[in-house]
């Protein structure tokens, strides 16, 4: 990749997408090429197809994705495999058709074994049930990078993927419904702390353990990649830490400020009980995480704060 290398991100919008636009334009690349969802559906093969005629980009970093909590996930199944399958097979395939010169599909953890032993090693994938709650979502994103690992074997496409982990960031989804564990957590803190409220019902035990890598350092690991990675084994992108559900609900408080009560429903799911990824293969092509965990926080809550109008507060 030069400074003049013409880079489509799709999915610019979206949080993982604006930290990737913000990556390259601070790294000095110049010709970047978005679409909103208005401008091009990807779920529309014919229209990406066009798009790949017209525009000839000579790299393409696979951002977009319908993505969605524990409870989204669950209740709209079929949206989320269907949105997932024909974004990734339309971009993958059409890039094959295009002769772009490097794509990076990026998927999440979640493609891994419900139980599948920890810290999670790429080779894991395939080995066991997935997790129901987001079975859908994850048999999309294992179609995805198999599609691109079969056209590199087939066609020698310098085709890549990368699996990140649970991620957090600016223009992060912060719908009490929709959105995923911290996010939904800092709206509800948030939330209590202005309405006075004594108490705070997050859910599930807090036992499960889960892994937060902020967007800003997957959007670092994802050029880190395009520049000295080609193989076709996907790479795990995560910081190889990990806390309770209990521990984050406790710092995310203390970072918002709110004081009140903690407490939980059991009632509802805590989905896997841990997803811890194994980052030595990332480590290895010489990347490791910046951004520490209390950082990020007060870093989102700032920018939460600023946007909470646009998130319907």
């Amino acid at each position: 990749m030069t400074p003049t290398s013409k880079i489509y991100i799709a999915g610019h919008r979206g949080m993982v997408g604006a930290a990737l636009v913000r990556a390259c334009q601070a790294r000095g690349f110049v010709s970047l090429v978005t679409r909103t969802h208005a401008e091009l559906d990807l779920t529309r093969q014919e229209a990406v197809e066009a798009f790949y005629a017209a525009e000839r980009p000579e790299v393409v970093i696979i951002a977009a994705a319908k993505v969605g909590g524990i409870h989204a996930n669950h209740t709209r199944p079929a949206e989320f495999i269907y949105e997932n399958l024909a974004i990734a097979t339309n971009l993958i395939h059409g890039a094959w058709r295009a002769g772009v010169k490097k794509l990076l599909f990026l998927g999440s953890t979640c493609i891994y074994p419900k139980l599948a032993p920890q810290p999670i090693r790429e080779d894991a994938l395939l080995t066991g049930a997935l997790e129901p709650t987001n079975e859908a979502y994850a048999v999309a994103k294992i179609a995805g990078l198999e599609l691109g690992k079969f056209y590199r074997r087939q066609y020698g496409c310098d085709f890549i993927s990368a699996m990140p982990t649970n991620l957090y960031g600016s223009h992060d989804n912060f719908h009490p419904e929709t959105s995923h564990v911290l996010p939904a957590m800092l709206r509800k803190f948030h939330d209590a702390k202005v309405n006075g409220l004594p108490s705070v019902t997050c859910w599930g035990t807090g036992t499960p353990r889960r892994e937060f890598l902020h967007v800003d350092d997957l959007a670092d690991a994802c050029l880190h990649l395009l520049a000295h990675y080609s193989g076709e084994q996907h790479v795990n992108v995560g910081t190889g830490e990990d806390l309770t559900i209990r521990e984050l609900a406790e710092q995310v408080a203390a970072t918002v400020g709110y004081q009140g009560r903690l407490e939980w429903d059991a009632t509802r799911p805590d989905g896997t009980p841990r997803k811890l990824t194994d980052v030595t293969r990332l480590h290895a092509l010489g990347w490791h995480h910046r951004i520490s965990l209390p950082d990020g926080l007060r870093a989102v809550y700032a920018w939460y704060r600023e946007h909470a109008a646009e998130q319907g507060s």
